[in-house]
């Protein structure tokens, strides 16, 4: 994979670094640590060393007083380093843990020792346009994604049906989390079609032909593997009757495309948009985790219809944005940005639409999505 600068920067303490498989974790580190003491949990013989004798870790440290650094690769496979980890920041040591992984389930879920709070949490996303920029390309990102092992693969094309694959097989079957794979393949076509809506679990069971608890799981399986996640609706202050339910995105716009069948009866216009909308929520939810100013992201519909795609809220931000996968913006596109401002004139809004100038309707920002895409994150704006 080629070596990129990232937006991400190091932490000074102690931190776990979360992140789906090849989003660039191990390479971020051996770039931010290169001296770092090193130990990769997906290498059979370390992963069989360590599972031996977990206190083999504090025997590595305490024999190479010289590093100040620790990287554990993959921490998520044999989380009985993380007691060791633990008592050797209690004991005082002066060393910093890096510990990565590409699955939060065992992290969240049982009796996990996360160090006391005494590592913060951090993640890796896939690239963002600034990252790579005079290499971004907007058609490109939309068909194949941002995934970094994909983007740096000859054909991105073939690497991200691979990546998909990989998942299934290694990450799901191989952790033993569901009992019928060919169920859970059925599954991710059948979510594929909830991709920026509303989940509705009761018609995606139906188009499985499973309970409704058994896709309830699978959606947990995919949002602890970190390739999935949920937007839940704004309600602060909320004037009007809103939706319930939150809206899904797989974690990226290639993963997306890869579960997302098409055929002849299929909008190919309809798919476009989604996947406009998918590549826009990405970058908003890298730059919840980069800005670390404690903002989040959600979606505002109302029951009457009336909707925004996302709106990001924090002490220091509160902005509005509608993507529109269109050249032109007619009056109606802007109605549901309209309405959530007369009801928080404190926000800001913005329409992100695919024609080339800069304008201001009604108080709304319309900017160009390819002016707004490279420009997310510079000089730490992500706005």
């Amino acid at each position: 994979m080629k070596a990129r600068n990232r937006v991400l920067t190091p932490s000074k303490g102690s931190f776990f670094l979360l992140g789906p498989r090849g989003t660039g974790k191990t390479l971020w580190t051996r770039q931010a640590y290169p001296d770092a003491i090193r130990i990769d949990l997906l290498d059979p013989e370390t992963f069989r060393l360590y599972a031996a004798k977990p206190e083999r870790l504090r025997e590595r440290v305490e024999g190479a007083q010289a590093a100040t650094v620790v990287v554990v690769d993959e921490v998520q496979k044999l989380t009985s380093l993380l007691e060791v980890v633990h008592l050797l920041i209690s004991e005082g040591s002066t060393h910093q843990f890096v510990l990565t992984g590409s699955s939060a389930r065992k992290l969240r879920r049982g009796n996990v020792n996360l160090l006391g709070g005494r590592a913060t949490m951090r993640t890796m996303h896939p690239y963002i346009a600034l990252e790579l920029g005079a290499s971004f390309s907007l058609d490109r990102a939309l068909q194949t994604g941002m995934i970094p092992v994909v983007q740096e693969s000859v054909d991105p094309a073939d690497s991200i049906h691979a990546y998909n694959a990989l998942y299934i097989k290694e990450e799901v079957q191989a952790e033993g989390l569901v009992r019928n794979t060919e169920n859970f393949t059925r599954f991710l076509e059948a979510i594929s079609f909830s991709q920026g809506s509303q989940i509705n679990l009761s018609n995606v069971a139906r188009e499985c032909q499973v309970s409704r608890k058994t896709v309830e799981g699978y959606v947990s399986i995919l949002e602890d593997l970190l390739l999935a996640y949920t937007l839940p609706v704004f309600t602060k202050h909320a004037k009007r009757i809103l939706a319930a339910h939150p809206k899904f995105y797989f974690f990226d716009v290639g993963l997306y495309r890869a579960n997302r069948p098409f055929g002849v009866l299929d909008n190919p216009s309809a798919i476009d948009g989604i996947a406009l909308e998918s590549l826009v929520a990405q970058h908003l939810q890298a730059g919840k985790d980069y800005a670390a100013d404690a903002r989040d992201v959600y979606y505002w519909r109302t029951k009457a219809g009336l909707e925004v795609d996302f709106v990001v809220y924090g002490p220091s931000i509160f902005h509005a944005y509608e993507v529109k996968n269109s050249g032109t913006v007619r009056p109606q596109d802007l109605t549901g940005l309209r309405a959530f401002l007369t009801d928080y004139p404190e926000a800001s809004a913005t329409l992100l639409y695919r024609g080339t100038e800069r304008l201001v309707r009604h108080g709304i920002l319309l900017q160009p999505i390819e002016e707004w895409l490279p420009m997310y994150g510079a000089n730490g704006v992500y706005r």
